[in-house]
């Protein structure tokens, strides 16, 4: 698992006046809870590019004026409008202790319903995952190898080693959409095979007739 470095500094008035200043002079007001006690601090927001603005999955090493923390993201408030960063919430780690991220999923393999015409839907990017911090994996693989025309892949298909998936086995995560064009020359196909038993079936009866 990758791991990005935040740089804080503790906080010393927790109010909303000193938040909207820090914002403002792009800091992030932070708090790290699962501790003894939760530590207030703040971070330059720039430090957070690599952890929010990201698909792939990190744990976090939290400087706080020379203390040092592993920790994960575990919430992040954005303004409405702006999209600014306004507040972060990390959850210290525990080696012992079952921690709750978004993993990214990596497809591998090549579709053979995609080598055919066909399109792959993704419709599952990430899944959750459940695990001690040291099993917690960086990606989860999905063979789509064997995804032909209209077949699709499930949670339930991806191979679960030291983790637990939360997700319902039944999501689907991706599948291979047939296309208009081939589904069209399915249903040509079918009228060309029907008209030509009505042709057949024509000629017989008026053989014997």
């Amino acid at each position: 698992m990758r791991t990005v470095e935040i740089i804080g500094y503790k906080r010393a008035n927790l109010g909303k006046a000193d938040a909207k200043r820090l914002r403002a002079e792009s800091q992030v007001p932070c708090v790290l809870y699962g501790g003894k006690e939760q530590i207030h601090f703040y971070a330059p927001m720039i430090l957070f590019r690599e952890l929010v603005y990201t698909p792939e999955a990190a744990f976090v090493k939290i400087n706080v004026e020379g203390e040092e923390y592993s920790a994960i993201l575990q919430d992040v408030q954005f303004h409405p409008v702006s999209e600014i960063i306004l507040h972060a919430d990390f959850l210290l780690l525990v080696e012992d202790k079952t921690i709750k991220m978004d993993i990214p999923v990596k497809f591998v393999g090549n579709a053979p319903g995609v080598v055919q015409g066909g399109k792959l839907i993704v419709k599952l990017r990430k899944v959750r995952i459940k695990a001690l911090p040291d099993n917690m994996p960086e990606s989860i693989s999905a063979d789509i190898s064997g995804l032909d025309l209209g077949k699709s892949i499930k949670v339930a298909d991806i191979e679960i080693k030291d983790f637990e998936i939360l997700n319902s086995p039944r999501v689907t995560i991706a599948s291979v959409e047939i296309p208009r064009a081939l589904k069209g020359e399915d249903e040509d196909l079918d009228e060309g095979e029907e008209g030509e038993g009505e042709e057949a079936a024509a000629e017989e009866s008026s053989s014997e007739s």
